[in-house]
């Protein structure tokens, strides 16, 4: 049993996800490091994807290459929203003919055979192509009192991506191409068991956070549960047993400043989060503006091996100005905080092209 100081937990967790220094230079080495990244389409400041390799690559990174890397190079892909490395893709498609898990789900495919092959003839002829672009010929259209309601092409299609029939080639703007997987995907990749798959996910997932539990709550997008991974331990004042990643034990420890999407992984786990860092958050562009505390869409501040402060920051690409609203500090901000937040406020700024 590892016995752990919250400060020796939290630089494993920082360590893990590239947020210490110095900063890494390879792109695709830093997605295949942290396993995925999450798309998501708010761009107060940044697209998410974006903000997480900026936090890490700092202004050298720009946009257009994680698209080459997805569109030309194939070193990425894209699954359920996530980016994730070429690599590990076998272990996504791991009893994949079983998919989709609900009976009501795979009833409506069962219905909707010829509809499937259809869009599978499409793709053949005419790939890659959008959703608009192909006919819905459902026999039976899907149910769902939500926004996906008769969405009959789009439904099959997140049903055929997961049986690995489908993949996504390229994206223009927000909406997906889609295309035949032998198109999109390396001929030569090895899928495992899906036992197999489930232990390497979990030990790529401890690998990447450093440090967690062996399990939790049920998370949106990704677990940040990992299992058997790893070896069992305990943190001072936290209660309950952790496994943490050997590998990532006793290794020096130099920190920086960052600044971070809510979405980034070191945050995502909010209890995770309140327990080794004791930061709370909360992101809040769902709740009316009277009601936030930090702002749309706050920066968590990292320094060193601490959360120390939020920003409430926003693009105004119309005026050409990086908008810092309000700085939060959660403790008094030292000379050497402030300065890193500033240096990255100004990183941050030029990064977007914007004056701050």
């Amino acid at each position: 049993m590892h016995r752990l100081t919250r400060a020796q937990a939290r630089r494993i967790a920082v360590r893990a996800q590239l947020l210490d220094a110095p900063r890494p230079t390879d792109l695709v080495e830093v997605v295949r490091r942290l396993t995925l990244l999450q798309i998501d389409p708010t761009a107060a400041v940044a697209p998410s994807a974006d903000l997480v390799l900026w936090s890490r690559l700092g202004s050298s990174y720009q946009p257009a290459q994680l698209k080459q890397a997805l569109e030309d190079h194939r070193s990425l892909f894209e699954l359920d929203a996530l980016i994730r490395p070429m690599g590990d893709l076998g272990l996504y498609l791991a009893g994949a003919a079983d998919r989709p898990v609900y009976e009501r789900s795979r009833a409506w495919v069962r219905d909707n055979d010829r509809f499937r092959k259809d869009i599978l003839k499409v793709l053949k002829g005419s790939g890659p192509v959008s959703s608009r672009e192909i006919p819905d010929t459902a026999a039976v259209p899907w149910a769902s009192s939500g926004w996906t309601n008769n969405r009959n092409v789009t439904q099959m299609l997140e049903f055929m991506i997961t049986r690995g029939e489908v993949a996504i080639s390229a994206r223009v703007g927000r909406e997906r191409l889609w295309d035949l997987p032998e198109r999109v995907y390396p001929g030569d990749f090895a899928v495992p068991s899906v036992e197999d798959a489930e232990r390497i996910k979990n030990e790529r997932r401890l690998a990447s956070l450093g440090i967690a539990r062996a399990k939790t709550r049920a998370m949106p997008m990704e677990p940040t549960d990992v299992g058997e991974a790893g070896e069992p331990a305990v943190v001072e004042r936290v209660k309950g047993e952790w496994r943490v990643d050997p590998s990532a034990l006793g290794e020096d420890f130099e920190g920086r400043t960052a600044l971070l999407s809510p979405f980034d992984r070191l945050v995502h786990d909010r209890v995770r989060t309140q327990e080794l860092f004791d930061f709370e958050y909360t992101l809040e562009m769902y709740k009316p503006a009277a009601k936030r505390r930090w702002g749309y869409f706050a920066l968590p501040i990292l320094h060193g091996d601490r959360l120390v402060g939020k920003v409430d920051a926003t693009a105004d690409r119309k005026a050409g100005v990086l908008r810092v609203n309000t700085i939060h500090e959660e403790v008094k901000f030292t000379r050497a905080m402030a300065k890193g937040v500033q240096a990255e406020l100004e990183d941050l700024a030029s990064w977007l092209g914007l004056e701050l």
